[in-house]
């Protein structure tokens, strides 16, 4: 028990990995905040770095950049509807409309405090339950991440706005563009029109700067003589019965959060959009309509993309199967070193283990620190004139692409998106839904290829296997019932039940 709480103080105590801690989150937090500058691309650089460090320094600098960027994205979704990062796609439906109230200093505040509640959150149940978590997602089978895909898909109606219609229209061109591109499995050209350009694919963050950034920058050419709204940044740190209030909605979706972190090839991402379904769901009367500025449609995905840090740390450390894109990245670097991530890992070097739980309870200290500091200054990149701001907004887009590849077509293909972005804007379709299906389309074509193989290609097996796994059948039944929700048939048997 000692040397487990030493393992745990290990980065508090030592003024060299407390300053690498800090230096990394701080670091996270701006690569986060712009977009085209990816965590995993982050990590994966500093392998090149680190490779000649002690294990501990390497992980303690990963750890801070891996907390500090999945919370920056969430900076530029505020301010400027711009996601930095995959995860912060559904922070921008309520983020944006809140600093386009002048309320943009409260909304990053209560950003960055529920950011720390669900990242201290995952945290704790990664130290807490990493067994039963690994056990659970070792249980997955192709056909569940099929289903969890499946449900993913049909959060549409949460993401589609007043039109169920335009919704579904938006989903599926997101999952036709997500599966540009060489097919995995036949190696056989698909949707490339003759193009060799296309197949590798079209890149998701190519689409998501596309759709969003360029898009909002042309469609706010229609309000250049707006005078810019006066952002309120005298109150950053939200007041104690705001927190409390909000509390009881980040601690449930902190834990959808964890769960979902905790299933390999997921992330924060996906964790996100389940949080704010489920906030949706249960949250009867939000500050604001979702959409248009709810605190609610703030707090519950960035609780859950930060609580899916430590989630995505469980399957790492105790399967050696990557929770997500940077965990990947982190296994490499635990190899370099000379370490076998996977079920011997607590057994050969539990100091591993518990020196990353205490080194990320540590990052979300200083995400707290540094999260509440220069929002001010970063406040104001609103109130320039949109003359200003645009051109600069464009510019972003441009780099922030290139930088993905160093790639120029994928540069002409994010301008084509934003004019395609612009447009669907303009007839009223959301952007979530797009990035949605680009997102889990590839995830649901891999995974139900996958699943039919298991089974001979034989469909009466496969739909026979849903009914008689346990957790299949969990999955199935909750499609099942988020199906029922969105039809009428919910209305009728909400009113019969209201009757009796």
């Amino acid at each position: 028990m000692s040397d487990t709480f030493s393992y745990l103080l290990m980065a508090w105590l030592d003024p060299q990995l407390l300053l690498l801690t800090a230096l990394g989150t701080l670091a996270g937090i701006y690569v986060g905040a712009i977009p085209g500058l990816s965590v995993t691309m982050a990590a994966s650089i500093l392998i090149s770095f680190t490779f000649s460090w002690d294990i501990n320094n390497a992980l303690a600098l990963m750890v801070g950049i891996y907390v500090g960027g999945v919370y920056g994205g969430s900076r530029t979704a505020i301010l400027l509807n711009i996601p930095g990062a995959p995860s912060a796609v559904v922070t921008a439906f309520d983020g944006y409309p809140l600093a386009q109230r002048g309320e943009a200093g409260r909304a990053i505040g209560l950003s960055t405090v529920m950011s720390v509640i669900g990242g201290l959150l995952g945290t704790l149940v990664l130290a807490g339950s990493a067994p039963f978590l690994a056990d659970m997602a070792l249980e997955f089978a192709p056909r569940d991440y099929f289903l969890i895909a499946v449900l993913g898909l049909l959060l549409v109606s949460t993401l589609s706005g007043k039109s169920l219609a335009r919704g579904i229209f938006s989903v599926a061109l997101g999952s036709t563009i997500g599966l540009v591109g060489m097919d995995m499995v036949t190696a056989q050209p698909r949707l490339t029109m003759g193009s060799m350009e296309l197949m590798g694919g079209i890149h998701y963050v190519v689409v998501m700067i596309g759709l969003f950034g360029v898009a909002e920058a042309f469609y706010q050419l229609h309000n250049l003589t707006k005078v810019p709204v006066k952002q309120k940044v005298d109150k950053i740190i939200p007041p104690l019965s705001m927190v409390l209030k909000y509390l009881p909605l980040s601690i449930r979706t902190s834990i959808i959060g964890v769960i979902v972190g905790a299933l390999p090839g997921t992330g924060g991402d996906i964790a996100s959009l389940f949080a704010y379904d489920h906030a949706k769901r249960t949250v009867k009367t939000p500050s604001s309509p979702f959409g248009e500025g709810a605190y609610e449609g703030l707090v519950a995905p960035e609780t859950a993309n930060n609580a899916a840090v430590g989630g995505a740390y469980v399957p790492m450390l105790t399967l050696g199967m990557p929770g997500d894109a940077v965990t990947a990245v982190i296994i490499g670097a635990l190899v370099i070193h000379g370490l076998n991530p996977g079920p011997m890992l607590m057994i050969e070097t539990p100091h591993i283990f518990w020196f990353t739980v205490g080194n990320l309870a540590l990052a979300n200290i200083f995400l707290l620190i540094f999260g509440l500091t220069g929002i001010k200054v970063f406040s104001k990149v609103v109130e320039v004139p949109k003359a200003l701001l645009i051109p600069l907004i464009l510019v972003l887009c441009v780099v922030g692409t290139y930088s993905i590849n160093s790639n120029m077509t994928e540069v002409y293909w994010m301008l084509g998106f934003g004019i395609l972005g612009y447009w669907l804007k303009v007839f009223g379709f959301q952007m979530g839904p797009v990035i949605l299906g680009v997102i889990l389309g590839p995830l649901l074509d891999e995974t139900y290829r996958q699943a039919m193989s298991s089974v001979g290609d034989s469909g009466g097996q496969f739909l026979l296997a849903l009914v008689t796994n346990p957790l299949s059948l969990v999955l199935t039944a909750v499609i099942a019932l988020v199906l029922l929700g969105q039809t009428p048939a919910k209305t009728w048997l909400k009113s019969r039940f209201q009757r009796n």
